[in-house]
């Protein structure tokens, strides 16, 4: 079955691809999405819905506090006062002019175990290797991966929690991966906080955690360690996984019940599909997911509209512009955006009506 789309807006904006297959997209429940895109030494931050609506002057504007440091995943704080970036050395929180607020040192990721610094504070060390941190909803905790000062300890890498007011550090959770990456996701509820760490070749590694004040819980999804944290939505209680290769698509609930999976369709036993890694809630009834990636065939690459609850699907996608090569990125409000290369054009798409 085929599934037209309607355009709802279009507009030219310099680096939105990063919304579409990077970090650059910030959503919170209860709050409209915004665009985190890095600018040189300078990390713009959009409303996104004001974007479309003509406004392309960021709303507020936060210089990068390491030069040649373009890794890690960063997060602004709801109410846009402070940013707060994962550095290869240290999490810091910065305000809109570059002030510093805070920061918490923590082990080099450069992948070369005892290396030496040279003691500058803004060296950058070989290694692609990340953490990530992610300002809680209400705005009073960073949650981060980072790695522990080897004066502590060995290498060892783990979730700490922090007191967005000062830095200071609440409670830790130690892990057992090596990371080449990660990312955070809060759940709507606005209690849990999800981490999903990409080793390479050697997998996925997935917790989720709450902090009640006192105590953090904490909880792995890691007896496959293959499968990507892709999306939370506020009509679901749990959340959307992609297996590591792509082979199937699954909705979980909080404690990581299986509830329902998908396959990709139609399946070829020689050459078979596999979903990309751009997917996620349309809405609290619609996922959709993409096989752009798997095949020149512009049949079998597409996007693809499946059900929330029990994953199946519902149809290809068909553009009236003509193929999507690229990824979609759902908004969770009934829409979803593309991002075309050429003509850098974000695009933000809905079901069409019969």
């Amino acid at each position: 079955m085929s599934i037209t789309a309607q355009l709802h807006d279009s507009v030219k904006l310099q680096g939105g691809a990063a919304l579409v297959d990077g970090f650059g997209l910030e959503s919170r429940a209860h709050a409209p999405c915004r665009a985190l895109l890095q600018n040189g030494h300078e990390l713009e931050v959009y409303d996104l819905h004001e974007v479309f609506a003509g406004e392309l002057a960021p709303t507020t504007v936060f210089p990068l506090p390491w030069p040649g440091w373009d890794r890690g995943v960063h997060s602004v704080s709801p109410d846009a006062t402070f940013a707060v970036f994962s550095g290869q050395r240290a999490v810091r929180a910065v305000g809109p002019g570059g002030e510093l607020l805070w920061e918490y040192r923590h082990g080099c990721w450069g992948p070369l175990l005892g290396h030496a610094h040279t003691g500058d504070e803004q060296e950058v060390c070989n290694g692609l290797e990340h953490g990530s941190c992610r300002v809680s909803d209400d705005g009073r905790l960073v949650w981060a991966h980072v790695v522990l000062d080897p004066e502590e300890q060995d290498w060892q890498e783990c979730w700490v929690v922090l007191d967005a007011r000062d830095g200071r550090e609440l409670a830790r959770l130690p892990l057992d991966s090596a990371a080449s990456g990660s990312h955070h996701i809060s759940h709507p509820d606005g209690l849990h906080m999800g981490l999903c760490i990409g080793m390479g070749q050697d997998g996925i590694m997935l917790h989720w955690a709450r902090w009640d004040g006192e105590k953090l819980t904490g909880w792995d999804l890691n007896e496959t360690l293959d499968r990507i944290l892709m999306d939370v939505h506020p009509g679901h209680p749990g959340f959307l996984t992609l297996e590591h290769y792509g082979t199937d698509l699954r909705l979980h609930a909080l404690d990581g019940t299986v509830l329902a999976e998908g396959a990709p369709e139609p399946s070829d036993e020689e050459d078979p599909l596999c979903w990309d890694y751009g997917c996620g809630f349309v809405d609290a009834d619609t996922v959709i997911a993409s096989t752009v990636d798997c095949d020149e065939d512009p049949d079998r690459a597409c996007h693809w509209l499946l059900d929330a609850r029990t994953l199946r699907i519902r149809g290809a996608i068909t553009y009236p512009t003509g193929r999507v090569d690229g990824y979609a990125r759902p908004l969770g409000d009934g829409t979803w955006l593309t991002y075309d290369n050429a003509s850098g054009t974000l695009r933000r798409w809905t079901e069409a009506t019969s």
